[in-house]
């Protein structure tokens, strides 16, 4: 009789097997519906006369901002954020992510690039996001730069120092010492796990004989190595650390109109297995009348870089800097 019943038991273990497999599954598909259902969505990307055609691969404009509207008093001291009114980019990117094979590159635009506004003659780069926000500087960096961007993240200061505290932090070697109160930022050298505040000072520190030039650099290190950690095993396979990353995410970052979860997850998978990093080429840091010190870019060099991009192609080796 006992005979009899094994197959019994078998198809019984094999439904509950399939039951549990639906059933996650529909969980894993339900979750990921209802956390790209909240993510923040804002008119970013628009059509106008004269936008580059596009071009071949995918190119992401990342955006930090200084936005402290969504910190608390104590979130401020914290941070080290202080007050300041208005909004204006700390941090502006572009991420080019190739068509085919071949490593993502993330081309950091310093904030004090001398450029033309549309309609509002020439200023620093970062002055066409407090102007005209996302739209404007969406539209000011592919006049400036040729190539087409096809998708757009923002994220606030506290979005950010919440993201890195969702995944445990985040490891980085420090070659000296980094001090900067204006910052928060008091770290020895060595390798260290860096929580959000501190993060978020070492991202912001401009605390340098180069200051915004050498800053972008440390940004750079930071996002990739931010990225390998998200996507990687340790997160990825720990509900504890997976969802309250999919949480912070929806509340603290912004994206395109048309900008789903599953783009966002493409770009952090590109980077993921590490970018070729460069600095748009400087050719001079002179003062201009009532708009102050600004960044030049070295002409001949930055049509070289925004051609190769445009085209699909490799960056040019010489200038290409020290991998994050």
């Amino acid at each position: 009789m006992s005979a009899g019943y094994r197959p019994k038991r078998k198809v019984r273990v094999g439904r509950v097997v399939a039951v549990v497999l639906v059933v996650l599954l529909a969980f894993g598909i339900g979750m990921w519906v209802y956390v790209d259902s909240t993510l923040k969505r804002i008119d970013a990307l628009t059509d106008y006369e004269g936008r580059p055609a596009d071009t071949p691969g995918t190119n992401w404009l990342l955006v930090g901002s200084d936005a402290r509207d969504d910190l608390t008093e104590e979130q401020k001291t914290q941070l080290s954020t202080g007050d300041a009114g208005g909004r204006r980019t700390d941090t502006i990117m572009l991420l080019h992510i190739p068509e085919g094979s071949g490593k993502a590159t993330l081309v950091s635009v310093p904030r004090d690039s001398y450029v033309d506004i549309p309609g509002n003659g020439k200023n620093k780069i970062n002055a066409a996001f407090a102007i005209g926000g996302p739209r404007l500087l969406v539209q000011t960096v592919e006049g400036a730069t040729g190539v087409y961007v096809d998708h757009y993240m923002e994220i606030g200061f506290g979005g950010f120092a919440g993201i890195v505290d969702a995944i445990g932090g985040v490891d980085m070697c420090i070659e000296q010492p980094m001090k900067d109160p204006l910052a928060g930022l008091d770290l020895q050298p060595g390798c260290q796990e860096l929580d959000g505040a501190q993060a978020l000072g070492f991202v912001r520190t401009r605390a340098f004989a180069r200051a915004d030039l050498e800053r972008v650099q440390n940004q750079r290190k930071f996002l990739a190595a931010l990225s390998e950690k998200a996507t990687g095993f340790s997160v990825l396979a720990n509900p504890f650390r997976a969802f309250p990353l999919l949480f912070a995410a929806t509340d603290s970052i912004s994206v395109a109109d048309g900008d789903h979860l599953h783009h966002l997850a493409g770009m952090a998978l590109a980077m993921g297995g590490g970018v070729d990093t460069v600095t748009v080429p400087v050719g001079g840091t002179p003062t201009i009348g009532d708009v102050g010190s600004v960044v030049q870019w070295d002409r001949d060099n930055a049509l070289r870089l925004f051609g190769a991009l445009e085209q699909d192609q490799p960056v040019p080796a010489d200038l290409l800097q020290p991998p994050a």
